[in-house]
């Protein structure tokens, strides 16, 4: 039996407009990821949304279901009204990171996909959008604009971070599918108090001094350390404002927002 919630993801997926039309996707913030409505490779299911992921992934157990085996494949992936055809996919388990969740997660949709468009993102309420490149509308709220660089197939931009002993600029991939604050790539960390887990949410984390990012500043943030080379930065910091990925112009837009 398939659960309410993700029943819902489903059946709007099912009635996402004609491709290439903005609408808003049904989305829920848990777990300090955003979960979304898509179809990859004709799997149809709740998705991870990680502007910060290099690659769109499918789930190993979903995709065994399908008959696709070894650690990757291709195929269409429908997010949001648009049709991204003939992808490059990894098999990949999402059992550690997705155990917590209440439904099961189809993998996780990357950034290999999602920098064709812009990306509209909310986390209270959950609202994300897509749009065609120059279409978006403008925002009316006053915005802090950071350029978006590429690295190891993610966006990242500039921060500062600190340990309380030392200080430094460090570039950040915004991932909204992140499960910590922070994460540390093993050479960021060589200066500073290092992070020692790379287990996902709140296990074996460290605590990290202070972050300033677009000119807002975070204290004790729980860090973790990153599996490879890039470090990132996930809705526990970025939630503090919307988001407006705009992948083809290179800039991400931080909105200011209202919530309490």
């Amino acid at each position: 039996m398939i659960p309410p919630r993700s029943l819902a993801l489903t059946l709007c997926l099912a009635m996402a407009p004609a491709m290439g039309a903005a609408a808003p996707l049904a989305c829920w913030y848990e777990h300090g990821v955003i979960v979304v409505p898509a179809n990859v490779a004709g799997a149809a299911g709740d998705y991870i949304l990680d502007t910060g992921a290099p690659r769109t992934e499918l789930h190993d157990t979903r995709a065994q279901g399908m008959g696709l085996s070894g650690d990757a494949a291709q195929g269409d992936v429908e997010i949001g009204g648009f049709s991204f055809p003939e992808r490059s996919l990894a098999i990949v388990s999402q059992d550690a990171r997705t155990y917590a969740f209440p439904t099961p997660i189809a993998g996780v949709i990357g950034a290999d996909v999602l920098k064709a468009v812009i990306v509209d993102v909310d986390f209270r309420p959950c609202r994300v959008e897509l749009h065609a490149p120059a279409e978006a509308p403008a925002s009316k709220t006053r915005s802090q604009v950071q350029d978006l660089h590429w690295m190891a197939g993610r966006p990242v931009v500039w921060a500062a971070l600190s340990d309380g002993a030392t200080a430094r600029r460090i570039q950040l991939a915004p991932s909204t599918g992140l499960d910590a604050a922070v994460r540390l790539a093993p050479g960021e960390v060589s200066s500073m108090a290092a992070p020692a887990s790379l287990a996902p949410y709140e296990t074996g984390r460290a605590e990290l001094r202070a972050l300033s990012m677009s000119g807002a500043l975070f204290e004790n943030l729980k860090a973790g350390l990153s599996g490879d080379e890039v470090s990132a930065v996930g809705p526990g910091v970025l939630e503090r404002w919307r988001l407006r990925f705009d992948f083809p112009a290179g800039r991400l837009l931080l909105i200011a927002e209202d919530h309490p």
